[in-house]
C-alpha cells in the first residue's frame, strides 16, 4: 500500500511538506530525467480549468490560437544579443541526428520571440494586419542548473504565450495591463490566491524588452513573494532586429510596430499548493478543484448494497446539476482511510452516507477546510443540490476572503 499522509509539518519542514504532498496526493510523478515531470490527472486537471478560463478571455480580446514548432535556429536566438544572454544558461541544444553530428545546432523553445518574429515580417506589410494578436499553448525547455521543484522550477513546463503587434505605443501599453488583470482574475477567482500586480526593476525585465509587468504572490510559511505570471512590453526593440514593419495609410514610409509577449505557467498550481495546503495536504479551490464533492458510503452489517444504491442516487442528481462528484464505492478501505486520502487530496466536501442517513433520508456534510469531526452536519436528502452548490461557493469565497482580513 502507498504511503499515505504528510508527515512533516509546513511549520517544521516546509520543502518536505511541499514536496510530499503534491506526489502523496497523487499530482506528480517523477522520471529519470531531473527536473521533468509527469502531470497526473490530479494536477493535470487544475491546468485544464485554467487553460480554458484564459483561453476564453484572450479571445474576448481578438486574440487568435496559433502554433509554432519548439525548434529555434542559432541564427535567430542569436539575433538579439540582450535576449540570448538573458536565456543563455538555460537553453537545451540539438547537436546529433541519430549518429551524425548536426551541420548547425537548434535550440529548444526557452521563449518563441525568435521562432515568432521573423515571419510575423513576412506577414505584416500594411496598417490592415494590425493589430496582430496570436497565442499558443505549448511546452517550453529551460535547463536550470537550481534545485528542480515541481511546477515551481522545472526544465520542462507548460504554459500559454501570447505574442502581439501594435501601430502605437498607447495600444501596446493598454494591452499589457489588460493582459495582467485577466492573469489577476485567473489566480484570484479561480484559485483563490491573492496577487500584487507591479512592474520589474530595469534588472529583472525580460530580456531585451522595454519593460516588464508581473503578478507576485505572497507565500505565508516561508514569508516570500513569488513571480506568478509576466506581462512585458517589448518596445520596437524586436521589430528593429526582425524588421518588423507596416506602412501607414496613403504612405509608403515603413514604421516598426510596438509589441508585447505575456505567459502563464503551471507554476501557477504550485502557488495554489502553497498557499492553501495544510498539514493534512492538499485544499483545493471548487472552481478549480478536479472533484469537488467525493461521496463515502459507511457500511454496516449486510447494508453494503443498500448504502451503495444511494450514494450512487446522491452522485446522480448532482452530476445532473453540474457538480464535479465521485463516489469511493471501494470496499478494501475502511472509511476513515479514505477520509484521509480525500483530505490529502484535498477535496472541498465530502458526503458521507451510513445507515443512520438511510433512515432519515439525510446524508452528512464534512468541509476540508473544517475537518473536525465534531462540525460534521446532517442535510435532508431533498436539499442535498442547493446545500452542496451553497457549501462550495461559501468555501471559495472564505478560502480568498481569509488572506484579505
Amino acid at each position: 500500500m502507498a504511503q499515505l499522509g504528510v508527515e512533516v509539518t509546513r511549520e517544521d519542514n516546509f520543502s518536505e511538506w511541499y514536496v510530499q504532498t503534491i506526489t502523496r496526493a497523487d499530482m506528480i510523478e517523477y522520471t529519470d530525467i531531473s527536473g521533468c515531470y509527469v502531470l497526473k490527472p490530479w494536477s493535470y486537471s487544475i491546468w485544464e480549468s485554467l487553460q480554458s478560463f484564459l483561453d476564453a478571455e484572450f479571445k474576448k480580446t481578438g486574440v487568435k490560437n496559433t502554433y509554432f514548432p519548439c525548434f529555434v535556429s542559432q541564427r535567430a536566438l542569436k539575433a538579439e544579443a540582450d535576449h540570448l544572454e538573458g536565456f543563455a544558461p538555460e537553453v537545451a541544444w540539438v547537436t546529433k541526428a541519430g549518429s551524425s553530428e548536426m551541420k548547425e545546432p537548434i535550440a529548444i523553445r526557452p521563449t518563441s520571440e525568435t521562432i515568432m518574429y521573423p515571419l510575423f515580417s513576412k506577414w505584416i506589410r500594411s496598417y490592415r494586419e494590425l493589430p496582430l494578436k496570436l497565442n499558443q499553448w505549448c511546452n517550453v525547455v529551460r535547463w536550470e542548473f537550481k534545485h528542480p521543484v515541481p511546477f515551481l522550477r522545472t526544465r520542462e513546463f507548460l504554459w500559454q504565450e501570447g505574442h502581439t503587434c501594435f501601430a502605437t505605443k498607447q495600444e501596446a501599453d493598454t494591452e499589457v495591463l489588460q493582459i495582467l488583470d485577466i492573469y489577476r482574475q485567473a489566480f484570484e477567482d479561480l484559485l483563490a490566491v491573492p496577487v500584487t500586480r507591479g512592474k520589474k526593476t530595469e534588472k529583472e525585465k525580460f530580456a531585451g524588452g522595454l519593460y516588464t509587468t508581473t503578478c507576485e504572490a505572497f507565500i505565508e510559511t516561508n514569508g516570500r513573494a513569488i513571480q506568478a505570471c509576466t506581462s512585458h512590453c517589448l518596445g520596437q526593440n524586436f521589430a528593429k532586429i526582425f524588421d518588423i514593419t507596416y506602412e501607414s495609410e496613403g504612405s509608403a514610409i515603413k514604421n516598426l510596430v510596438w509589441q508585447n509577449s505575456w505567459g502563464f505557467t503551471t507554476r501557477s498550481i504550485g502557488i495554489m499548493i502553497m498557499v492553501h495546503g495544510d498539514n493534512k495536504g492538499l485544499i483545493l479551490p471548487p472552481r478549480v478543484a478536479p472533484v469537488q464533492v467525493v461521496i463515502v458510503p459507511v457500511y454496516g452489517k449486510d447494508n453494503k448494497d443498500l448504502i451503495n444504491r444511494r450514494c450512487e442516487e446522491v452522485r446522480d442528481v448532482l452530476l445532473e446539476a453540474g457538480v464535479r462528484v465521485e463516489t469511493d464505492l471501494r470496499d478494501n478501505y475502511k472509511s476513515a482511510w479514505k477520509y484521509n486520502e480525500w483530505e490529502l487530496k484535498g477535496v472541498p466536501l465530502r458526503i458521507e452516507i451510513g445507515q443512520k442517513d438511510f433512515d432519515s433520508n439525510c446524508v452528512t456534510f464534512s468541509r476540508r477546510d473544517n475537518t473536525d469531526q465534531s462540525n460534521k452536519i446532517q442535510i435532508p436528502l431533498a436539499q442535498v443540490v442547493d446545500k452542496a452548490k451553497e457549501t462550495l461557493i461559501d468555501f471559495q469565497r472564505i478560502l480568498f476572503g481569509m488572506f484579505l482580513e
